[in-house]
Formats: C-alpha cells, sequence, structure tokens
C-alpha cells in the first residue's frame, strides 16, 4: 500500500504575528472580513484562514461561535473574562487580588527600582485613540457579568434610588474604603463616630478628619443630585471642590483646574504642565465619557483617564474614585465602594496607566472591587462563589471578639480600642488592620434577625444597641 504524506507548509513567525496584530485590534473579536480590513498587507481569504487555523491550535487565539457569526478573540483576552476569585493573604506574601497574566507582567513591571524605569509625559494619543462605544477596556463579557451582579430592581426609577435605599452604608464604606487608599488611618467604626457624631478619633490627624468628612459632603452630592450629575466640569469640579476643601496650600485651587506642574511620588511619569494643553485634555476627557453609553465602560473610562490626565493641583485619584460611581448611582446599579481593595494592588494599576498606558492591571482591580462591592451590598451573594478564606480562619476569633462586645454593652469608641487591642494580641501584624475591618463590619450589620449566630439574647442585643447607638 503506498502512503502519500503532504507536507504543511511552514508559515514564517512574522506573518502569523501580523494575523495576531490585526485581531488584537478588535476588544470583543472579529470576523474574517474584520480582521481583513485592517491586515498590514493583504491576504487571500484562503491564505488567511490557514493562518488563523494555526494560530488557533498554537492556543493564540479562540474561535467562537459558527459559519458567518464566527469571530476570532485573543487567547489572553477570554482568560481574563473568568471571574476572579476572592483576595487571599499568604503567609509569605502580602495581600493582593488575583490577576490575570497581563496584569502580572503590569506589576512586575512597574515594581522595578525607579532609575531602571524611562521618565514619560503624558501620550496625548492615549485618549486621542478611544473612540466611545468602538473602543472598550472592558469586553462585552466582562460589561454583561458586572451588570448581572449590580442590577437592582430599582433600574426603571428615578436615578439615585437604589443608592438613597441603602445611603448610610454607602456613605461609610465609601468614604472610608476611599480614604483608606489614600493612606488614612481611621478604622470603620472612628469613620461611622466620625459621620454620625461628628466626633474626632484620638490621636488622628486633622487632615485624615477632614479627608473623610469631605468624602461625606461629596457623596451626598452624588446621591442628592444624581438626575443632575454627569461628565460634565459642573460636577468633576464640584466634586473636586469637595474632596479637597481644606487640605489644599492654596483655598483658590479647590475646584479649578491646575495652573502649575504637579509630581507624582513613586513613578517615572510627569504629567501636563501647560494649562492651555490641561484643559483642552480635561474637556476631552469629559466629552468622551459623556459619549459612552455602558455605565461600566464609562466608570473605568473615569478611573483610567482622571488621574493619568490629573487636572487638578492633587486629590485626582479621590475625584475619579467618586466620579465612577456617578454612572452607577445614575442607572440604580450597586454602588463601587472599594471594600477589601488592597492599596498596593490600585496604585499599581495606576502606575501601569501613567508609565505605560496598560490598563489591565487597573481593570482587574476594578472587576474584583466591583465583585466585592456587590457582595458587601447583597446585589448578587452568590457571585464571589467561594466563603472569604479568612472569615473561615479566623471564625472562632471573630465571634469571641463581637460576643465580647455586645456582652460588654460596649459603645462605638470603647469597642474601637478592644478590637484593635485583641488584633494586636492574637493576629499577626499583616493581617491585624483585616481582622479589625471585618470585626467592625459584623457589628455595624448585627441586628435582631441575625444575633443568633452569635449566641446573643433579644434583650442583651436591645440593651447593647442602646449604649452603641447614643453619642
Amino acid at each position: 500500500m503506498c502512503h502519500i504524506v503532504i507536507m504543511s507548509k511552514h508559515i514564517p513567525q512574522n506573518e502569523l504575528d501580523a494575523v495576531l496584530r490585526a485581531v488584537g485590534q478588535f476588544t470583543e473579536g472579529a470576523s474574517i472580513k474584520d480582521i481583513s480590513a485592517v491586515m498590514e498587507k493583504l491576504l487571500p481569504r484562503r491564505t488567511l484562514q490557514r493562518r488563523l487555523r494555526q494560530l488557533v491550535a498554537q492556543k493564540k487565539l479562540v474561535l467562537k461561535g459558527r459559519g458567518r457569526g464566527s469571530r476570532y478573540i485573543e487567547k489572553v483576552k477570554v482568560e481574563l473574562d473568568a471571574t476572579l476569585p476572592s483576595l487571599k493573604v499568604e503567609s509569605h506574601a502580602e495581600a493582593y487580588i488575583p490577576v490575570s497574566r497581563e496584569g502580572e507582567q503590569i506589576k512586575q513591571a512597574v515594581r522595578k527600582p525607579v532609575q531602571n524605569r524611562q521618565p514619560v509625559g503624558y501620550n496625548r494619543e492615549f485618549i486621542d485613540d478611544y473612540i466611545p462605544n468602538t473602543t472598550f477596556y472592558l469586553s462585552l463579557e466582562i460589561r454583561q457579568r458586572l451588570y448581572e451582579m449590580g442590577q437592582s430592581s430599582d433600574d426603571h426609577r428615578p436615578a439615585g434610588t437604589y443608592a438613597r435605599q441603602v445611603f448610610n452604608r454607602i456613605l461609610i464604606d465609601l468614604s472610608w474604603n476611599s480614604s483608606r487608599l489614600e493612606g488614612n488611618t481611621y478604622s470603620l467604626l472612628e469613620t461611622d463616630r466620625l459621620l454620625e457624631f461628628g466626633e474626632v478619633a484620638e490621636g488622628k490627624q486633622a487632615k485624615e478628619s477632614q479627608m473623610i468628612l469631605n468624602h461625606k459632603a461629596a457623596i451626598e452630592l452624588l446621591v442628592e443630585q444624581a438626575r443632575e450629575i454627569g461628565f460634565n466640569s459642573y460636577t468633576i469640579c464640584n466634586l473636586h471642590a469637595l474632596l479637597s476643601d481644606n487640605l489644599l496650600a492654596d483655598p483658590r485651587a479647590c475646584g479649578r483646574l491646575r495652573a502649575i506642574p504637579v509630581g507624582i511620588s513613586g513613578t517615572v511619569y510627569i504629567p501636563l504642565e501647560m494649562p492651555q494643553l490641561i484643559k483642552e485634555s480635561f474637556l476631552k476627557v469629559l466629552e468622551k465619557a459623556t459619549a459612552i453609553e455602558n455605565p461600566f465602560e464609562q466608570a473605568f473610562f473615569a478611573m483610567v483617564h482622571l488621574p493619568y490626565l490629573q487636572p487638578f493641583e492633587d486629590v485626582n485619584k479621590r475625584v475619579s474614585r467618586l466620579s465612577a460611581n456617578i454612572p452607577l448611582i445614575r442607572d440604580n446599579l450597586c454602588p463601587l465602594s472599594f471594600v477589601d481593595v488592597p492599596e498596593k494592588a490600585y496604585i499599581d494599576g495606576l502606575m501601569g496607566v501613567y508609565e505605560l498606558n496598560r490598563i489591565e492591571l487597573l481593570r482587574d482591580v476594578f472587576i474584583w472591587a466591583y465583585e466585592r462591592s456587590c457582595a458587601r451590598y447583597s446585589a448578587v451573594r452568590s457571585s464571589l462563589g467561594e466563603p472569604d478564606p479568612f472569615r473561615l480562619r479566623h471564625r472562632a476569633l471573630i465571634f469571641n471578639v463581637v460576643n465580647d462586645v455586645v456582652h460588654g454593652v460596649m459603645n462605638k469608641k470603647m469597642a474601637v480600642s478592644f478590637i484593635k487591642q485583641s488584633a494586636v494580641e492574637k493576629i499577626e501584624l499583616k493581617e491585624q488592620e483585616r481582622f479589625v475591618e471585618v470585626v467592625e463590619t459584623e457589628l455595624m450589620g448585627l441586628h435582631d434577625g441575625n444575633i443568633a449566630r452569635y449566641r446573643i439574647r433579644p434583650v442583651e442585643y436591645e440593651k447593647w444597641k442602646i449604649t452603641w447607638t447614643a453619642q
């Protein structure tokens, strides 16, 4: 019997790379027709099909759909669409979120010594190349998943309905977490007392108290004026004025675009210096943000481009975090409160934007943070799957501390000291802050429908509650 062996023709790597570059221009996948239209060198259809088949076989591309509906998409984009798991703290490592392969590459790049990183300035093409509703930082799958997690039964009611229903919780969570990402040392309970009673925590700097109170005023603006706010100069400049009140060396800079150069510590990125260019770029960012139709893409766009531009003398990151909530509050979606987000992961993500114009690590942070926020507000309790391993590991101690606070009829001030002392005595240093937050969150969430899990009787709960809510 005669066997005929057909030798496949070797395809040069540079030709395969050209196809990969063409596919990479389409965030949500591309048809053969789409790919052919942007190819640097026109290829016959059958030749292009062979190149695509080989890239699929090499697991560099994924083919989705069949027939005329088939689309090719980069493998790394498909991997990113997988649900990100819970935060893990390993004994030998820092607390960090799980990241995509591209996110890990960015993390390693921005953690190189400063002297080994190339200084860069503001890249105007970064914003120019973004075309609203054509360019997407978040894939279709991600946008759909976030909507499924964040939607509420209030989506057809007036703007801000959902936020008003959980206003007290948002006020505390977002004020505390956004301040925490700036290095603020207030605890969750201390934040609660400051916002509810105006009680300044002992041993804290005045600027820390001011920062939290400023967040309160800014969040009230977002919720109370949910129908009027948007990505316009009025909203963003007033957010800045509220967030920076009594915190800038020049009070006249509150709510005004900067007219002086600024530097950012720890990075080789140099923001724009000319006031006219700052104003032009600021208006362009707002124009493009306004044109974006999807609320999650709009929110993430603000988190990327507002801090990258640095339109104000200071407080730019805080403005971007609260601005990200504008479309979520407007559309009655779960707000983004940055609960549990490690400061280092957030900063690394921003560094990737500043120095590399790469958004993947910050995108990982955004997606993970929104999942955690949804869990906090019970929008989709099942979306995170596995229980929090930290809570499981310290379940007995959390139980005992909560139980002691209630049975000891402690007020919030007494509880803060007791919880911190318990953490110092029984939790290793790198996990103490997380432990304090978990216990404080449990105490603030106690009600007569869940006290049995802490073996607290109704009469004990009512007695403690009177002390707990008193000034």
